[in-house]
């Protein structure tokens, strides 16, 4: 199989947390303009995360033990929180400014840093890899903004707790599995 078609896929599996992620913040009523940044963004991270993983290689491996999932849990649940909590503010949704852009960025672009330390240990092509992850979060940020965007017309103030139960549900499988 050609190596960039499993970077493909795995660029896919890599992109679902942000798909739906960003599904649950897109019925929270984003302005356009910040569900392009915030998809820019999470394709920023998903290049520059598995190359910096790929940079580090396995000398994190050896030096470190690391349970990223634990963090990403807390985060996710921290995150559907402050959705849950803050419920009243329905132009701006929770996605206000650059800070949490980043911090969601980071948050759904973490796994792929332990992707690219496995990258640097089986492939040279590590650019191509990180240019294929960043292309595929991009769109299905930009997907799961506008599906969220759409649940939230059709299904009103329900679609907020739809974004809040997936925040929720992804925060306790990163705690417990």
């Amino acid at each position: 199989m050609n190596d960039n078609l499993i970077y493909f896929f795995m660029a896919i599996g890599l992109s679902m947390d942000a798909f739906s992620l960003a599904m649950a913040y897109g019925t929270t009523n984003i302005p356009i303009n910040k569900k392009i940044l915030l998809s820019l963004m999470v394709g920023i991270f998903h290049f520059c995360m598995p190359k910096i993983g790929a940079l580090l290689g396995t000398e994190v491996l050896l030096n470190y033990i690391f349970k990223a999932n634990y963090l990403v849990g807390i985060i996710f649940i921290i995150l559907s929180m402050e959705m849950l909590f803050s419920r009243k503010d329905k132009k701006t949704g929770t996605i206000t400014n650059m800070i949490s852009i980043i911090v969601f960025s980071f948050t759904v672009s973490i796994d792929s840093f332990s992707v690219g330390i496995a990258l640097s240990l089986t492939t040279k092509c590590i650019d191509s890899a990180c240019l294929i992850f960043a292309l595929v979060s991009f769109i299905f940020t930009l997907l799961g903004v506008h599906l969220g965007d759409k649940l939230a017309h059709r299904f009103e103030n329900k679609s907020e707790y739809i974004g809040i139960t997936i925040l929720l549900i992804l925060g306790l499988k990163y705690l417990l599995f």
